[in-house]
């Protein structure tokens, strides 16, 4: 299965969260920057995880980013889920036309390998990603400085 670069994002950017050094204000700026990814891409990317009250933004000055919850409770399988479209075909929906679908073997194993995929996933948090934080943080800062 292939994620979208907003799932990517929405990765790369709970990861900065998550290893942000409070002596400043977490910015979508700044993450697009030390990733050398699109500031408007993941400024979307930032809207949506509010809206899945995933992470929390406040404006104006001394505003930014922050995690919603504690990084421990963040499950990596619970939101690619929410953010990517889980339908690898058009049988994975519920407008399915194809007239092979009651009888068709491959959707089985397209679903049971999808599951297999979520199932590895819902063993991590984003805790579990950011356990070399600093190591993450060096890699962070060396980008921005090239």
């Amino acid at each position: 299965m292939q994620l979208t670069s907003h799932s990517d994002y929405a990765l790369r950017l709970l990861m900065y969260l998550a290893i942000h050094v409070p002596d400043k204000p977490a910015t979508v700026k700044d993450a697009s920057e030390r990733y050398g990814i699109s500031t408007n891409h993941l400024a979307k990317v930032a809207q949506r995880l509010v809206q899945e009250k995933i992470i929390n933004s406040q404006r104006g000055r001394g505003g930014g980013l922050s995690l919603a919850m504690p990084a421990e409770q963040i499950n990596i399988g619970h939101l690619i889920r929410k953010i990517e479209n889980p339908e690898l075909l058009e049988c994975f929906g519920s407008n399915c036309s194809c007239p092979i679908e009651s009888v068709c073997v491959l959707f089985s194993a397209l679903r049971k390998a999808q599951q297999a995929f979520f199932n590895v996933l819902d063993e991590y948090t984003l805790a579990d990603v950011v356990k070399n934080k600093h190591k993450l943080q060096q890699s962070l800062l060396l980008a921005r400085a090239v």
